[in-house]
């Protein structure tokens, strides 16, 4: 099980998981051509394929793997962004935007045959994800988003509301945008898999050691824990939303959405024989959107943005039951069996953002809650930039600076508390 002893912060993915490789805290001085701060997809992905082309790579977690957003996700594995791909072409540029299209349009490819090819054990099911449309609004969202990614030739199809009806098992859903890429898994079995991966390849991973600073030394740096050190060339950080005492900036760069999980009991065979039958992943287009998806063991995970603090637990957990129950009515007397909840580090513009920190120490964070395919493919590109396979220019997102949204905690506030209410009074699909 592991992670924590807090049983809202991993929920099913915890008791569920793979076991974890084997790790233990920095004990010593050592040194390596690249330090990773955060044992996530990005920094997980990057200590794979730096160690794959023989860089000597020692990742340093705080807590264990997968602690932060990638072991609390709801499993998604998606291609590209929250964003339309025209938007991303405004937000980006041309140039960037056609980089950050193509390669995130692969990322799910890139997640399955990484789990294929190390034998990681975390449920994978390749078998697409379903954006669904409960109203018309979301219907012309859908065409929109269809005719976008054909125009670029992804598997996307629109599908009417029988056949909607048909993979999802609910008649609360007009359309479906479908995405032959995409699929689910066990995240925080992907991240631990991740970590067994690069391990194998020679990475070192050190858990329970939080890094307490990084200065410059003798032209490379010091990166200090409290019973040890690494001395690296470049240093690569990788703790996005879940980012504390170092770099603060880069967390107040981010507006943090909370998001929560609640898992079911698993369902009765006749209700699996309907429900999702191909095990497809779905979210739907309402701006407090409701997520959810089948486990290997028959359970549904239901989502959506809140947090399960002591003021809002017990509305979010009303409202699980009483959106599942408009989605599947035959649900209506199921129990929940976990709950759990966690952040999404949110930019002004949800595109993510590549920093260079200082010299020679990179970032990339802000996913948007696209943190899957996204951190794997980014952790393999700060992977390449550091073997001088590609350089800044060539990167897909734009070196920038970073900068501080207006009114951060004000919007943090709105969406906790906005959220809440929207459940609160929850009373249509």
């Amino acid at each position: 099980m592991g992670v924590t002893n807090d049983p809202r912060s991993h929920g099913l993915w915890a008791q569920s998981a793979c076991d974890a490789p084997v790790t233990g805290c920095l004990t010593q001085d050592t040194t390596a051509d690249v330090a990773i701060i955060g044992a996530g997809y990005t920094g997980l992905s990057a200590a794979l394929h730096l160690a794959g082309a023989g860089r000597k790579v020692v990742v340093l977690e705080g807590q264990e793997i997968g602690y932060g957003g990638s072991g609390r996700n709801v499993g998604l594995v998606n291609a590209g962004l929250w964003l339309m791909p025209s938007d991303v072409m405004r937000t980006l540029g041309q140039t960037y935007g056609e980089r950050v299209l193509s390669l995130l349009g692969q990322g799910p490819e890139v997640v399955f045959s990484l789990v294929r090819k190390y034998g990681i054990m975390c449920e994978a099911e390749p078998t697409g994800t379903l954006h669904c449309a409960p109203d018309h609004a979301g219907v012309r969202n859908l065409q929109q988003r269809e005719k976008e990614w054909q125009q670029l030739g992804a598997p996307v199809t629109l599908l009417g509301e029988g056949e909607t009806r048909r993979l999802t098992g609910s008649h609360a859903y007009r359309a479906a945008l479908l995405d032959a890429r995409a699929g689910t898994i066990q995240p925080l079995s992907y991240a631990r898999g991740l970590a067994a991966a690069a391990m194998a390849e020679g990475a070192e991973i050190h858990t329970a050691s939080p890094v307490s600073s990084v200065y410059r030394e003798d032209g490379g740096w010091l990166v200090r824990t409290p019973r040890g050190s690494v001395k690296a060339q470049w240093v690569i950080v990788a703790t996005n939303t879940y980012t504390d005492q170092l770099w603060p900036e880069i967390r107040e760069e981010q507006i943090h959405l909370p998001y929560f999980n609640i898992a079911t009991r698993p369902l009765p065979p006749a209700c699996l024989e309907l429900i999702l039958p191909k095990k497809q992943g779905v979210w739907d287009t309402r701006e407090v959107l409701t997520s959810f998806r089948l486990d290997q063991a028959g359970r549904l995970v239901v989502g959506s943005v809140g947090s399960l603090g002591m003021i809002e637990r017990n509305i979010h957990r009303q409202w699980a039951h009483r959106a599942l129950t408009r989605i599947y009515p035959m649900l209506r007397d199921i129990a929940f069996e976990s709950e759990w909840y966690g952040r999404i580090g949110m930019t002004m513009d949800s595109v993510p953002r590549y920093h260079r920190l200082d010299e020679q120490v990179l970032s990339i964070s802000g996913f948007n809650g696209r943190g899957i395919s996204p951190g794997t493919m980014f952790g393999q590109i700060l992977a390449r930039r550091i073997c001088g396979e590609l350089a800044d220019a060539d990167m897909p997102l734009p070196l920038t600076h970073i900068k501080h949204p207006p009114l951060r905690i004000a919007r943090e506030t709105i969406y906790r508390f906005g959220s809440t209410a929207v459940h609160a009074v929850f009373d249509r699909l």
